[in-house]
């Protein structure tokens, strides 16, 4: 009989072991999947930025920029930083990663990630930003640069609403 107790008290720790294993392999297929986004909100005319820079040699030394002014004057996201510290040298059209790796705008919150991992994941389960859909089917995210300006991302203060009118005060 002690033996049979041994052995089910096995078989309940293997299967504790194998079904933590799965939610741990959940979990790391939840960190690398791709999130459904609409197209960043490019200004007009910036977006491809190859339309300009295609053939354009690079040049990677930190300097004042005859173009992007508005950027340039702005860049108060990270002041010691320069453009390839996100942007992709070889294509313009692309974001780089600092492991290198190459992303599209698109997926430009794992790039933001980067730094601001806490907000990241937040923005993943839905405590951050904005998420539209229905709760058991696709879900449709905006990206960081939605509400905050890459260059420039502090959230910019908006006048606040009248408090709502008390149901009793409508007549």
């Amino acid at each position: 009989m002690k033996i049979n107790m041994v052995s089910g008290a096995g078989i309940v720790f293997f299967f504790l072991l194998f079904f933590q294993h799965q939610t741990v392999e959940s979990i790391e297929h939840e960190v690398h999947k791709k999130f459904l986004v609409p197209p960043p909100p490019f200004s007009e005319g910036i977006f491809p930025c190859s339309q300009c820079h295609q053939g354009m040699p690079v040049n990677r030394t930190p300097r004042k920029l005859d173009m992007h002014q508005d950027i340039s004057a702005a860049l108060r996201h990270m002041p010691e930083g320069w453009c390839f510290d996100c942007h992709n040298p070889d294509n313009r059209d692309t974001l780089r990663l600092a492991n290198g790796k190459i992303v599209k705008f698109s997926e430009s919150y794992n790039l933001c990630g980067q730094c601001h991992g806490t907000i990241l994941r937040e923005w993943k389960a839905g405590l951050h930003g904005k998420r539209t859909g229905m709760w058991n089917g696709e879900k449709q995210y905006l990206l960081c640069v939605h509400c905050h300006w890459p260059h420039d991302p502090e959230f910019k203060p908006i006048t606040p609403l009248p408090p709502p009118v008390n149901p009793s005060d409508i007549k």
